[in-house]
């Protein structure tokens, strides 16, 4: 009896430091994870900071001189009886809205933690709503330049005609007007929660983001595809009509496309900065809106915190600003892409100085 009760305690003994080396273990466990947990929040906060600070301003400066600089140039006479050119001249003042109302704010309030938020729920919904209607109207003038691209190359004149400046300039109009009053949704349903300005109801949450990747990102590579392929077709009759109606006979109709040399130059040119920008906006477009799908269907954002949020928060900066540098690249795409665009560029800086030179020497009367 004796000798089971020493027993016993013997075995209560190695339980307890059993348990106590299991609680240390634990308790070290524990501490290792908050400490992770620690790190990987200054590490992902310092990620968002210096993303905002860095990609953001280069954005923002790139897009405004670019921007500036296409409205310039699509305004010299080359390009002024252009309907193709008031399409980009058209998308580069919505981009310059979008600039200063997205990736300026985007700026100020991820990089130098100025809480844009707190101000007002209708400073969130306006900033919103600016960036969904500018980044529309800059996404399908876009498009609409496409279509211009096929009308102007067409062969048979009644579409030929719809390609002028006065139609041009309609289609600009009702495009603005329209995404204007389509996102005054925005107005409406969104607003400050949380220190963030989001979405107020999950449904219209589920809605709006599965809208906006069909708007944004599905819908419009298709009709840049269609009426880009249709171009290159049409150029490439045009300049096989060109060639066997060297003598004079093609068809007995007049050819449809510029068969001077010099036109036909401006409308190839026009026509290749029209499709590498659509190569950019699918390449940079596309993972903004499946990265809003993920987080709507899949992540349950309302649940994250710490490094998790912080994560979501940097993924989802990090791809609405391959958005903005889908338009901020536009001018660059524009020199790598035409000898014209850089001749034009290169004659109005010139211009530009001489002017200020010849003020800066005339004598003064």
């Amino acid at each position: 009896m004796i000798y089971f009760q020493v027993k016993r305690s013997k075995n209560d003994s190695f339980l307890d430091q059993k348990n106590m080396s299991n609680i240390t273990t634990i308790s070290t466990t524990t501490s290792a994870s908050a400490a992770a947990e620690a790190q990987l929040v200054i590490l992902y906060n310092l990620m968002i900071q210096n993303l905002s600070r860095v990609f953001d301003c280069f954005i923002w400066i790139l897009g405004h001189i670019g921007a500036i600089c296409v409205c310039i140039v699509f305004s010299q006479p080359v390009f002024r009886k252009s309907p193709c050119a008031m399409y980009f001249i058209a998308s580069s003042i919505s981009q310059i809205v979008l600039f200063n109302f997205a990736v300026f704010i985007r700026l100020i309030q991820y990089g130098y933690d100025v809480p844009v938020n707190s101000l007002d729920a209708w400073f969130c919904r306006i900033r919103y709503y600016l960036f969904y209607a500018s980044g529309a109207i800059a996404r399908y003038n876009i498009i609409f330049a496409g279509a211009d691209r096929f009308l102007c190359s067409s062969r048979i004149t009644r579409l030929r005609q719809c390609s002028s400046p006065k139609i041009a300039l309609r289609v600009i109009i009702i495009n603005a007007i329209f995404w204007i009053i389509f996102y005054i949704q925005v107005l409406v349903n969104f607003s400050v929660s949380g220190d963030k300005c989001r979405i107020t109801t999950d449904e219209f949450r589920r809605y709006f983001n599965l809208f906006f990747l069909i708007e944004n990102g599905i819908f419009p590579i298709f009709p840049m595809a269609i009426f880009g392929l249709l171009t290159i077709r049409n150029i490439r009759q045009s300049s096989e009509r060109a060639k066997a109606g060297a003598d004079g006979s093609v068809d007995g109709s007049q050819s449809v496309t510029n068969t001077n040399t010099g036109g036909h130059k401006k409308e190839t040119q026009l026509h290749r900065m029209l499709i590498n920008q659509i190569i950019v906006f699918i390449v940079l477009t596309i993972p903004s809106p499946v990265y809003s799908i993920y987080r709507t269907y899949f992540l349950n954002t309302s649940t994250l915190s710490g490094s998790g949020a912080l994560m979501d928060t940097f993924l989802n900066n990090l791809f609405f600003d391959c958005i903005y540098l889908n338009y901020a690249l536009t001018c660059v795409t524009f020199l790598f892409t035409s000898a014209m665009f850089r001749r034009e560029l290169k004659q109005v800086i010139q211009k530009i100085i001489f002017c200020r030179h010849r003020q800066h020497i005339s004598p003064i009367t």
